[in-house]
């Protein structure tokens, strides 16, 4: 059953005369995301998933069961000159009911307090409507104070998000632009480093050159907010690749999800980690939960296929990896994944088709060469690995060679010749192979698993780290018996003599500014000490006031709508819905028992 606590953001229609601001209103649709995602008891998809449905004309109920969400935000955005117009709307999907709309005209400059308000009104909403919402009082904070620096890493995120070589390098120009008018701008600095690190690892630009680049930024982004999520978690891949330190690189990712709980690439790459160090159960944990809030992220995926094969469940496995290549054709790592499963079930023709199938440029010389020695060497091809296999000890000689490194030790774990798969394995650490770190657990290495001194290997891979443990911490809404009880009291006093209910703009955040307490607390009180959401606990008081006013033979030529409208309602059908909820029958069966209609 989907959770009413909920919600996908839809990529915001850009209404702008050109397309030239395509980009801004990608920007801040996936800011009012990260700032619903800061809000701890409501589920909020992330932007991959969220912008799968870009430019897509589905039916809403279909994308919310794809997303699994119960509610869905869509709006648009035009850009003119200095001035911007912003509308968005709320809907819940069981019924594809507008259930809040509202549109602002803003300067641009104010473009960080209105994604604020937009994010607070949703979360408003969303809690009147479903249930208590712990919400900061602002959600947004402002990254610069110059809109144009604002612009250019936008318009950077935007190029950079197409995850190909040539728009990764435009995408530096403008993050580079964005940092020459606010060199504080931490977004631009780990964009920087995003795509460095990105051209590095694809082998799109000089190995050293890019990691070299990619680094300087991250200690800039470092020394400017060292517990910036996206920072340490790019400080968790560098760790990792770059210096095949696995606890360093789980330090880093830990303190990514610390900083942002809901960071799905954070919980993605713990879940990689985990995987590794063969902890499964906290592997599947930190990946069911980012497939919770990014089901349709292809990385997403393919971490639950890595994880089905790392933990042997080879034939559901292949299954989504098949998957994942019919829609990426290109995607090494699904590919290098489904032939180490093809290996592993015995499917050694399918395995050295998909080998045999590959451009020269789609894998690299050392892996193709690992994979068909490795190949011979199960297949039991006595006549044709010796020779693969002494072209893969020369190639291995070098301190750099990380590929051959690594074929190199499953080769030789596959001869079942511990020693020398053992001395390969210190190349792990001579060398920083993060490639043999990567494959010493692997499936096709399992003949190591029954050594004497593959617990101490493992040890000295997987050196223990101190789990990041955030301190119990009390809901800030949360109020003690003694002080439920007072303001129980205060809140009934003020329905019953003030009847603010009347007013049909009240608001939870407006009803506790009279009450003279924080929104939270109000929330909280509602939800734990009355049972009811806010919606419900005020159109309780506009029903009995409905009756009340329908009894009064004064107000008999009045028609029933205007009775509502004049109970606080301010919809017919919200007031037919709420009634017949609250009474069993619609208003005017009501009407007619009462005997008031004759």
């Amino acid at each position: 059953m989907t959770h009413p606590k909920s919600i996908a953001v839809l990529p915001f229609v850009n209404t702008s005369p050109g397309k030239e601001n395509e980009f801004f209103c990608d920007g801040i649709t996936e800011e009012i995301i990260n700032a619903l995602a800061k809000i701890e008891q409501l589920k909020v998809t992330s932007r991959t998933s969220s912008f799968f449905f870009k430019g897509k004309n589905l039916p809403l109920a279909e994308i919310g069961r794809e997303l699994g969400v119960a509610n869905l935000l869509e709006g648009s955005l035009r850009v003119s000159g200095d001035c911007l117009r912003i509308s968005a709307q709320l809907i819940n999907v069981s019924d594809d009911s507008h259930f809040w709309s509202e549109s602002w005209d803003r300067k641009l400059e104010d473009i960080f307090a209105i994604q604020d308000e937009i994010s607070l009104r949703i979360a408003d909403k969303l809690r009147e409507q479903f249930g208590h919402l712990d919400i900061a009082d602002q959600l947004v904070q402002a990254p610069t104070g110059k809109v144009e620096a604002y612009r250019h890493f936008l318009q950077g995120k935007s190029l950079f998000n197409r995850w190909n070589p040539e728009d990764a390098n435009q995408a530096i120009g403008y993050f580079e632009k964005a940092l020459q008018i606010d060199p504080d701008l931490i977004d631009a600095h780990t964009g920087l480093a995003d795509a460095y690190s990105f051209l590095a690892v694809a082998g799109f630009a000089p190995r050293e050159i890019a990691w070299a680049k990619a680094i300087e930024s991250l200690q800039r982004a470092q020394a400017l907010d060292p517990q910036n999520a996206p920072l340490n978690y790019l400080l968790a891949n560098q760790a990792f690749f770059t210096e095949a330190d696995f606890g360093q690189s789980m330090q880093f990712a830990r303190q990514a999800i610390a900083s942002k709980p809901t960071y799905a690439e954070g919980h993605q790459f713990l879940a990689f980690l985990f995987m590794l160090k063969d902890d499964l159960k906290k592997a599947g944990e930190h990946l069911r939960y980012a497939r919770s809030i990014d089901p349709l992220n292809p990385e997403t995926k393919f971490y639950q296929a890595y994880f089905l094969y790392r933990s042997q469940s080879f034939d559901e496995a292949e299954v989504l990896l098949e998957q994942l290549l019919e829609e990426n054709p290109k995607s090494l790592p699904a590919l290098i994944t489904l032939i180490y499963v093809l290996l592993k079930t015995g499917a050694y023709d399918r395995a050295e088709a998909l080998i045999a199938d590959r451009n020269p440029d789609e894998i690299m010389p050392d892996e193709k060469l690992g994979l068909v020695c490795l190949l011979r060497v199960m297949q039991g091809a006595a006549q044709e690995y010796p020779a693969l296999l002494s072209e893969l000890e020369t190639n291995a000689s070098g301190d750099t060679s990380f590929q051959a490194h690594a074929y190199l030790f499953l080769v030789y774990c596959a001869l079942h010749r511990e020693d020398q798969a053992l001395s390969v394995l210190e190349k792990l650490f001579q060398n920083h192979s993060s490639i043999l770190l990567l494959t010493f657990g692997d499936p096709l290495a399992d003949y190591l698993r029954g050594s004497s001194r593959f617990e101490a290997y493992r040890q000295r891979i997987y050196a223990d780290i101190t789990p990041t443990i955030a301190s119990p911490r009390r809901n800030s809404a949360e109020l003690s018996e003694r002080e439920a009880e007072a303001y129980l009291r205060k809140l009934a006093d003020f329905m019953e003599t003030e009847s603010p209910f009347l007013d049909p703009t009240l608001s939870l955040r407006s009803l506790a500014n009279l009450l003279e307490m924080h929104p939270n607390q109000l929330s909280w009180l509602l939800n734990e000490k009355q049972g009811k959401n806010f919606n419900a606990y005020i159109n309780g008081f506009r029903v009995a006031h409905f009756i009340k006013l329908l009894a009064d033979p004064r107000n008999a030529s009045i028609s029933l709508i205007g009775l509502a409208y004049e109970s606080g309602f301010n919809s017919k059908t919200v007031f037919n819905t709420v009634f017949k909820k609250e009474t069993g029958m619609t208003p005017k069966e009501f009407h007619k028992n009462s005997g008031l209609s004759d």
